[in-house]
């Protein structure tokens, strides 16, 4: 950063940027602008060294903290970028490659500098950063909301959907400086509901384009845009190769192509260009939770962002628009699914996808009228599948995208009709063919059985009992596997009601007897909502489910204990019946039958029980509502992603406040 910087540890002695940090205040029209802002730099190449620069820029910040009141240069160098974006645009569109390079330099040393501001002073600190000008202050807040309004306007406007080849690092600058803009919510335990910059966002200049940010970053996140090669930098239109021109320009293309594809400035160990090749995508992803979570202004005003994400239509819907709809817009669903279906390994796009499929009943619509459900379904059950390599926020959000869709009856039918082949990731047991709904049943159980050996996370299989339960009235052809597992989960929550109760026999002291009987309370409630669920299937689909019958008869003794227990009294009834009518089947069958005959019988036996013969209860159905005051879970979780996933972000453990570092 500066003029010929080409490493990290120059940088301390860089004349041009000393001149920055100085004690004499320069120009707005000094021609020293233009050699500070023309540079190139190399960035460190190992991941282990890759927050260098940030910890390089750290001292000569805090430098210019203390000259800047005298110097005013901050606040120049910002004009300097404000000054350029005026003509980003026609720059683009004439492929103005050295101007627009020039433009993402002088941003990319603003952003630098602002993420050390931010640690280092409260945000009213900040804003006299900006105002200073000279030998006075002139108390104003313009400069820090122009920036806002360039940095937004740019997203939107400026920097049209061509020429991405030499747009790109700038448009990724653009998003990574809005995200650092917004980080003072890191360094605070409380959630943040006012400030300035938010006030810039939510009520300034910036609010007419919110429907346009918001599109503009899902169409990001759609594109899935790899960096594009160096290449492509160059200043080719350029024949005299020998003149300063050409030096200068393809100078900066290849130096800050490094900064760039490295991971930039402060990147984590580890994230490097191979593993996160879709910096703006990533970086919109980030950028768009972080808006749609904003809390909600004073007075109820609504956050705008969250507005737009809940409201925009296909672009195949030419139905009108409600007038009393704000922020609305139009994007391509189908294009959408596609982006979501294939992102599903990272936190950040799960959360994005429960968003959607929660807050906006357009998407949420759409979603669950596809064919091709599975392309959505499969990578969620991956992530459930890999529980222990998970964090518990993405497994718990993962889990509620599946209550979310299982609410929907037409869901939990078609999930039984599509048919899946050769399920590779599935170890435990080799899967040629099974329908999406038994594969849905088995990672869900599997989920269950770790939570309840490993986390024992209440909430986590409370949603997954939920999300059987509003399944399994629509259970259909039961994969023998699917059956079993059933089952299986019975036997162990049996096992751990005995152990329990055992436990709770032995123990003399009063105060662990009350331990005790609390956990009975708990594993009851489980017991009884797995009874439900079995009895849901036998009620409304017997005759589909001969595997479930098997399993059920197969390991009859574990429901002995339970037939005579108030608490399960009720829903053992219809156990019993299903339970005694085949069991009386198989012993007129005769002896030593094979497992087909076992299954002839049962499959016979189905169609004759009289349904009356079962008593009917209330159908299982759970729904999804978030808790009071959402922000206080979903806040300090995004922030936690932009802290563990921003590309080219690094920031020290020290003084972040919003969430611990083991947290999720």
């Amino acid at each position: 950063m500066g003029a010929n910087t080409s490493q990290v540890s120059d940088l301390s002695e860089n004349q041009s940027l000393r001149t920055l940090i100085g004690t004499v205040s320069i120009s707005d029209n000094d021609p020293f602008w233009n050699q500070l802002i023309s540079f190139t730099f190399i960035s460190p190449t190992s991941s282990g060294n890759s927050k260098l620069l940030e910890e390089a820029v750290i001292p000569l910040a805090k430098i210019l903290i203390e000259n800047n009141p005298r110097t005013g240069n901050f606040g120049a160098l910002v004009r300097i970028f404000l000054g350029r974006t005026k003509e980003l645009k026609i720059s683009t569109e004439c492929q103005d490659q050295l101007f627009i390079w020039q433009a993402h330099n002088t941003l990319f040393m603003i952003r630098c500098l602002l993420k050390v501001f931010i640690r280092e002073m409260t945000e009213e600190e900040l804003h006299l950063q900006f105002s200073y000008r000279e030998r006075c202050v002139f108390v104003s807040h313009s400069l820090t909301h122009s920036l806002t309004h360039s940095l937004t306007h740019s997203l939107t406007h400026s920097l049209t959907h061509s020429h991405r080849d030499i747009t790109y690092s700038i448009l990724f600058e653009a998003v990574t400086t809005m995200l650092v803009l917004l980080s003072y919510q890191l360094f605070h335990k409380e959630i943040l509901r006012d400030g300035l910059i938010y006030q810039y966002l939510m009520k300034g200049r910036c609010l007419s384009l919110t429907s346009q940010l918001v599109k503009t970053l899902l169409y990001n996140i759609i594109r899935q845009e790899k960096c594009p090669p160096p290449a492509t930098h160059i200043f080719e239109q350029q024949s005299d190769r020998r003149g300063l021109l050409y030096g200068l320009a393809s100078g900066v293309a290849s130096g800050l192509w490094s900064v760039f594809a490295l991971g930039g400035a402060g990147s984590k160990p580890g994230l490097e260009q191979e593993q996160n090749p879709l910096p703006l995508s990533n970086q919109s992803l980030l950028l768009l939770l972080v808006l749609a979570n904003l809390t909600d202004g004073p007075n109820n005003c609504p956050n705008p962002y969250r507005q737009a994400v809940t409201c925009f239509k296909n672009t195949q819907d030419m139905s009108s628009v409600p007038t009393e709809q704000h922020h609305m817009f139009q994007i391509n669903f189908n294009s959408l699914y596609t982006a979501l279906c294939e992102q599903q390994r990272s936190d950040q796009a799960t959360l994005i996808l429960y968003t959607l499929l929660h807050q906006n009943t357009n998407m949420r619509t759409y979603m669950l009228s596809r064919t091709d459900m599975e392309n959505l379904v499969m990578p969620i059950l991956k992530v459930l599948y890999h529980v222990e390599d998970r964090n518990s926020h993405h497994v718990y959000m993962a889990l509620i995208i599946l209550l979310i869709l299982t609410e929907e009856d037409t869901f939990n039918r078609s999930i039984h009709e599509v048919v899946l082949k050769n399920i590779t990731w599935y170890s435990e047991r080799s899967l040629t063919e099974i329908s999406l709904g038994s594969l849905l049943i088995l990672v869900v159980i599997r989920t269950i059985q770790f939570n309840m050996t490993r986390t024992r996370d209440k909430y986590l299989h409370t949603n997954c009992l939920a999300a059987l339960a509003n399944m399994s009235a629509q259970f259909r052809c039961l994969h023998q596997y699917a059956a079993q597992r059933i089952i299986s989960l019975f036997a162990l929550l049996s096992k751990k009601h005995n152990k329990i109760l055992e436990q709770a026999t032995q123990s003399l002291r009063g105060l662990r007897r009350a331990d005790y009987a609390q956990d009975l309370n708990v594993i009851e409630e489980v017991i009884r909502m797995m009874l439900e669920i079995i009895n849901s299937c036998l009620s409304n689909s017997l005759h589909h489910n001969p595997n479930l019958v098997y399993a059920l008869l197969y390991k009859r003794e574990l429901f002995e204990q339970f037939r005579t227990h108030p608490s399960f009294q009720d829903i053992m009834q219809n156990l019993d019946t299903v339970i005694g009518f085949f069991s009386q089947r198989l012993e007129a069958a005769g002896t030593d039958l094979s497992v087909e005959r076992v299954q002839e019988v049962i499959m016979k036996g189905a169609q004759a029980l009289p349904k009356d013969r079962l008593k009917k209860f209330p159908e299982l159905k759970f729904r999804y509502v978030e808790e009071d005051q959402p922000e206080d879970f979903f806040i300090p979780y995004v922030w936690s992603l932009v802290f563990n996933s921003g590309v080219g972000l690094n920031w020290s453990p020290t003084g972040i406040e919003l969430f611990s570092m083991d947290s999720g």
